[in-house]
């Protein structure tokens, strides 16, 4: 295999292992196995081991010597810690969203609130594309790319820990109410009502995630697992990797 055929099927395989890690199919602590998951996608482990390696570079999976790769993992101070981080930037990006922002952007946001809330009426759940479909255009509007690049890691880091747990309706119902407001705001040129909001919906996501006894619990014994085969299929012979939907 030619060096560009193996960098394209690294990329191809780190977004179908971005896509399973941010959908909660590998809890945190999980550790990758190779042998197993490059068999269940149909590659050679040279260009699954670029793979994994972008998405350690991501703060998505992380190297332990002797070990290998694992699922990331954080502790409840961990936890604070991100949300320190993740509020100071996306307050920030908040604020410049607002003082920044064209009527496309603001279509772009209103959009993006339409598209949530259209999907929870209709029953069905609330997925992390559509959270972080909001996030990424309200990034996208503050035009800053060093905040969006610090953003990304952080904000993926988030969901990956976040996925596996169970969110109540309501707490989905009020982030929907949480979104629309930020959008507003922005909409109305209020960078300090956008940032504060921002804060405020952060900060709720913060505490139901402290609340759940899932965050911290531990891997079962021996912590090693492939990517379950019923939720990853092999890669196609060209083209994009398949995912599911």
């Amino acid at each position: 295999m030619s060096e560009t055929l193996q960098r394209g099927l690294a990329v191809q395989i780190a977004e179908v292992l971005r896509e399973r890690l941010l959908a909660g199919h590998l809890r945190p602590g999980t550790r990758i196995n190779e042998v197993v998951l490059a068999r269940e996608l149909g590659t050679s482990r040279g260009p699954l081991r670029e793979a994994v390696r972008q998405l350690v570079s991501e703060g998505l999976l992380v190297h332990n010597p002797n070990r290998g790769a694992t699922v990331f993992a954080a502790e409840p101070d961990d936890v604070e810690a991100l949300f320190e981080l993740r509020t100071a930037l996306e307050t920030a990006s908040a604020r410049l969203a607002a003082e920044r922002r064209s009527d496309k952007d603001v279509a772009a946001l209103r959009s993006a609130c339409a598209r949530a809330r259209k999907t929870i009426q209709g029953g069905r759940r609330f997925v992390y594309r559509l959270d972080l479909d909001f996030h990424r255009t309200l990034t996208d509007t503050a035009r800053s790319p060093r905040i969006a690049e610090q953003l990304w890691r952080v904000q993926q880091q988030v969901i990956l820990l976040r996925s596996p747990l169970e969110v109540p309706p309501t707490h989905t119902s009020n982030s929907l109410d949480d979104h629309e407001e930020i959008a507003a705001a922005v909409a109305e040129g209020d960078g300090e009502r956008a940032a504060a909001l921002m804060r405020l919906h952060l900060d709720r996501v913060r505490v139901q995630m402290a609340a759940s006894p899932a965050l911290t619990a531990p891997v079962s014994a021996g912590g090693t697992a492939p990517l379950p085969a019923s939720v990853i299929a092999p890669l196609p012979a060209s083209g994009s990797p398949t995912t599911d939907g």
